[in-house]
């Protein structure tokens, strides 16, 4: 499948809510979908993560939320398009690859559950996405952040699936991998319990099951779901 050209659509651009849990698919997903809208992908993943790396690097503790508030702040990310998904500069610096690490992962995952770090995502996230013309992926995209977007996608796969992805993602084996599908389990655990914006479908939501498909088959369905949308 080429989802590199972009097709032409008409003038109206929709707003594209990808959420699900981790190892799902839902990056590699709404990388591509947007590419082949010519759409921009907002990652609220990635800058969850920017804001993580920048306590990490300012040994500011995670629990800390006054102290991760005021990161937030005076933080200066932006997300920019390439052939092979988004770069993420982080005050003027490429971190792409940074944020990927596992400790990062982790610390990105606890930096979420406070309230008011959400209030300011959110808040930038709607800012960055009110124009259209978006795909935004996360846990609560659908529910939170843009609560009216056109189409609302809730990605899903059997956990056992979602650690093997996951594990083939990081090409890791042994004891290592077993850490990281623990690590999973409790950041699913996390996420579905927290008492701001748990990770759940929305109501009107379509709900995909990736466990037995393929990229290609779930970037089509969705396409088709995308078609229906547009006018």
């Amino acid at each position: 499948m080429n989802d590199h050209s972009p097709d032409p659509r008409p003038s109206r651009k929709l707003i594209i809510a990808i959420d699900g849990p981790a190892g799902a698919g839902k990056s590699t997903i709404a990388s591509r979908l947007a590419r082949k809208l010519g759409y921009v992908n907002l990652e609220s993943g990635a800058m969850y993560r920017a804001l993580a790396l920048k306590a990490i690097e300012n040994d500011i503790s995670l629990d800390d939320e006054a102290g991760l508030l005021n990161l937030a702040e005076d933080l200066r990310i932006k997300l920019e398009p390439t052939m092979g998904g988004n770069r993420t500069v982080l005050d003027g610096q490429d971190v792409s690859s940074r944020i990927r690490e596992r400790d990062v992962t982790e610390a990105a995952s606890r930096v979420s559950v406070h309230p008011k770090v959400r209030e300011w995502m959110v808040a930038h996230q709607r800012a960055m996405g009110a124009g259209g013309g978006v795909v935004m992926e996360g846990r609560d995209i659908g529910t939170k952040v843009f609560p009216d977007a056109d189409l609302k996608i809730f990605l899903d796969a059997d956990p056992v699936v979602r650690e093997q992805r996951r594990r083939q993602q990081q090409k890791i084996r042994g004891e290592v991998a077993a850490n990281v599908a623990a690590e999973l389990r409790e950041r699913d655990h996390r996420d579905r319990t927290r008492a701001i914006s748990p990770l759940v479908p929305a109501e009107d939501a379509v709900v995909i099951d990736s466990t037995s498909m393929s990229e290609d088959e779930v970037l089509q369905k969705i396409e088709e779901l995308v078609n229906h949308k547009l006018p």
